[in-house]
């Protein structure tokens, strides 16, 4: 009787679960027997392995054969215990020392070839291997850069069986024959799933700021320049509202290019989620720049939050981790999907619970809406012939229900765009490199002040530390206070008007919020004019 273990990984979202994967070998009809709640493409990795074990060379043992995956209660999914399978069972027939493979954490799809096939979730099964206290894997070599992102972890990438049974035995490890110059590799096609990305619009931000979209393509629009600069210096949520033509999604379209870029941990949590996915472009394992995703009105509550067959996959809210989230034409969505969006801009997570299982998926993004004030959008524009009854109107608007809208820190409205501004008579505005250096800046002040609490950007700091921790100057709050007893604002608004203060008082440079920022942070929640001048980097 023979007997071999090894290690893979279950995941479950985008947190992992390491497998023990054990093979045991007694006399009888040869057969072979998998159990551990294996998914359909689990269950069709016994021919896999067999033909793999087979065209790598090695005797397939005709003995009872059977392969448990532990701990027994967790689902396991997908072709990624391919790898971990052949090894505990080459362990069992003593193909290879069963003690080689006992510490390692396998992951990777078979050919029947015998050649290894990367598979998504690479990173974040990595990460959980890590935690479990394992430091040496295996994966394919097509993702063994994704895999050495994490720290403390030895990683082997193998191209077939044959190589790793060599690596395993010290025997010489043969060569692989490399993919010709100029051809598709197809081994990479496990790691996108077709329309996965595209369907939700997703565009990750460009590696430097200069190839993307840049502010000065924009004209006028001095105030909702303003508010884009406000909103990426606190990861505040943004509408703009106003007619067609404005500029509104062009002004959305360059958010990214002023943000800063992500941080070590964030990037590594981005790049989780887009493994999961599928999602993660080949060659680039690390994410640094903040996505971008911009599904169309169409979507429906699934692919904004997750869901899909079995164990919910990550949607919209999940891909724009770390990022932003733009939804253009934002009263065309269902109302389903928007009011779904709450709890994610609460929390920066999402929970969704099915038959399958209960996924908690991340979901901490910047939301950018942008709206026409009617169907015909003309509602605001005079002399332009909006036939829109005032009821059509109402209801339209109404479809931004106000608790959704209770959640979105600035409200510009976006006005038409001059024939002087147009024509550039005004001026070219600033670039994105120099408002990008101001939100860097802001954000660095930020820092600085929340170095010893768990958050790093104004808009994450919970209302009761604004109100008793970090104080407003003496009498700026007077705004505020009135609007709240006139019903202009609620506990949450007020919340949020703070929040915004401080992003507007660490862009001009000051220890806190004073009269005039927190003018300003009215003004951008309310809409309503407080005479607060433009900023001095908004005009040329």
């Amino acid at each position: 009787m023979g007997f071999a273990r090894t290690c893979s990984v279950a995941l479950v979202g985008v947190e992992g679960v390491v497998v023990e994967v054990q093979a045991d070998l007694e006399p009888g009809v040869a057969a072979f027997t998998l159990v551990g709640l294996p998914d359909k493409s689990l269950t069709e990795s016994r021919d896999r392995v067999r033909a793999a074990v087979v065209n790598a060379g090695a005797e397939w043992p005709q003995k009872k054969l059977t392969v448990g995956l532990s701990p027994a209660s967790v689902p396991k999914s997908g072709s990624g215990f391919d790898l971990a399978v052949a090894a505990a069972v080459l362990g069992a027939a003593e193909r290879v020392d069963p003690r080689a493979i006992a510490d390692l954490v396998l992951i990777g799809e078979l050919g029947l070839d015998g050649r290894v096939r990367p598979v998504r979730g690479i990173l974040p099964a990595v990460l959980a291997a890590a935690d479990a206290g394992y430091r040496q894997v295996v994966v394919p070599e097509q993702t063994a850069g994704e895999a050495a992102l994490v720290p403390g972890v030895s990683v082997l990438g193998v191209r077939s069986l044959r190589q790793l049974i060599a690596v395993l035995t010290d025997e010489p490890v043969p060569e692989e024959e490399p993919t010709e110059a100029g051809r598709p590799d197809a081994m990479l096609a496990g790691l996108l799933v077709p329309g996965a990305g595209l369907g939700t619009g997703l565009a990750a931000g460009p590696g430097d700021p200069a190839e993307g979209p840049d502010l000065a393509d924009v004209a006028g629009q001095h105030r909702a320049r303003r508010a884009l600069e406000v909103a990426a210096a606190g990861s505040h949520h943004l509408l703009l509202s106003g007619p067609p033509g404005a500029g509104k999604t062009m002004l959305a379209e360059r958010l990214p290019g002023i943000l800063p870029p992500l941080t070590r941990q964030e990037s590594l949590e981005v790049t989780a989620v887009h493994s999961v996915a599928g999602i993660l472009p080949p060659g680039e394992p690390l994410v640094r720049r903040a996505p971008y995703c911009a599904p169309h009105h169409s979507a429906t509550m699934q692919s904004l939050v997750g869901g899909g067959n079995g164990l919910p996959r990550p949607g919209a809210v999940s891909l724009a981790h770390r990022g932003i989230l733009f939804l253009d034409e934002a009263p065309e969505f269902s109302g389903k999907a928007l009011d779904a969006l709450r709890q994610p801009l609460e929390s920066g997570h999402v929970v969704i619970a099915r038959a399958a299982g209960v996924v908690r998926l991340p979901a901490r993004f910047l939301l950018a809406l942008a709206a026409n004030p009617c169907p015909c959008g003309r509602h605001t524009l005079h002399g332009a012939g909006c036939e829109c009854p005032a009821a059509l109107v109402r209801r339209y608007q109404a479809r931004l229900s106000g608790p959704l809208l209770d959640r979105v820190d600035l409200r510009v409205e976006v006005e038409p765009v001059t024939r002087a501004d147009l024509l550039g008579q005004g001026g070219r505005g600033e670039n994105s490199a120099a408002v990008a250096a101001r939100v860097h800046e802001a954000r660095a002040r930020a820092a600085a002040r929340l170095a010893d609490t768990p958050w790093r950007v104004n808009s994450e700091i919970p209302g009761h530390e604004l109100r008793t921790r970090y104080l407003a100057a003496p009498g700026a709050l007077a705004d505020a206070e009135r609007d709240i007893e006139r019903g202009l604002l609620t506990a949450r608004g007020l919340d949020r008007v703070l929040r915004v203060a401080w992003t507007v008082a660490d862009l001009a440079g000051h220890e806190r919020p004073d009269c005039q920022d927190i003018a300003l942070a009215l003004e951008l929640r309310t809409g309503i004019a407080r005479g607060v001048p433009v900023g001095a980097g908004d005009r040329p």
